[in-house]
């Protein structure tokens, strides 16, 4: 397979995992009002159970190294915050916008790729990073309010998705495998929510828990997806694409609630993902040089 049809698969299945992972919004928003920590147990509870058929299906274990379980343990809290600030935001802010903040991991992750993992930053990052902050600024469109509030938490869910990915990234260069770091995240994160889901447990009506199936099932698509993409092509060359997830989300939303984005939002979209886009043009101009 050449470069060119290589990296336009990646790009196809970055793609979809965007979809998945919009979808995700949809089946929690679909859920209804149950509470953040019993929608979060059941998601991982489901992906942790795929991972295993996954696993099974294809004969393979998940091994963990004894030395990177802190990393794993560090990265299963980083994800379990973003996990649930992201699906109290989408419970109660506009799904396009949770789904903005969401993706402000991106720019999170620069920041902790700089501390965690000592990787030298560019005069780009930084200002790709301060674009992104005025951009939210047009998203959350601050006022001593509840809306605020709520937006601030989503962009913390952006931050704790920000610092997980380090930590994937850090395991993937150690030699842990894609199925070993979701499985025990999943596993990690759904044991440490059953207490809480315990705690404040809802009764659901059939429809309820489908949904909450659905969005674990989604889940494990977008994690699926996104490691076959990053076998296709490499990160710097297709990780923009991710940011089509605000499209699925937006499209999806007005298909399914009626939502639509009010126009600071949109500018504030424009903003964020043009400072996204401009970085990595600058990026790959540098690394084709």
């Amino acid at each position: 397979m050449n470069q060119k049809s290589s990296q336009i698969k990646g790009i196809l299945f970055i793609l979809l995992a965007a979809f998945f992972y919009a979808m995700t919004s949809v089946f929690i928003r679909q859920a209804g009002p149950l509470p953040t920590m019993q929608k979060s147990f059941f998601r991982n509870a489901v992906a942790a159970l795929f991972v295993v058929i996954f696993l099974i299906v294809k004969k393979q274990k998940a091994h963990i190294q004894k030395k990177e379980i802190p990393h794993h343990i560090l990265r299963g809290i980083f994800g379990m915050v973003s996990t649930v600030c992201n699906y109290y935001a989408i419970d109660h802010m506009n799904i396009a916008d949770a789904n903005m903040m969401n993706k402000l991991s991106a720019i999170f992750a620069i920041v902790f790729s700089a501390l965690i993992l000592k990787e030298k930053t560019k005069r780009i990052d930084w200002l790709c990073i301060g674009t992104a902050f005025i951009g939210v600024l047009f998203v959350l469109k601050p006022s001593f309010s509840e809306s605020t509030l709520v937006g601030l938490i989503a962009a913390f869910g952006g931050l704790g998705a920000g610092v997980a990915t380090v930590f994937v990234r850090l395991l993937g260069e150690r030699g842990e495998s894609s199925a070993s770091i979701v499985l025990f995240f999943s596993t990690f994160a759904a044991l440490f929510m059953l207490p809480f889901m315990l705690h404040s447990y809802v009764p659901m009506e059939p429809r309820q828990f489908l949904c909450l199936v659905g969005c674990g099932m989604a889940a494990m698509g977008g994690q699926m997806s996104i490691t076959t993409a990053y076998q296709y092509a490499p990160a710097r060359r297709i990780s923009i694409y991710d940011y089509s997830q605000i499209i699925w989300a937006g499209v999806l939303a007005f298909l399914f609630f009626g939502e639509i984005p009010d126009a600071l939002s949109i500018l504030g979209y424009i903003i964020i993902t043009g400072g996204a886009v401009w970085r990595w043009r600058v990026t790959m101009r540098d690394a084709d040089a």
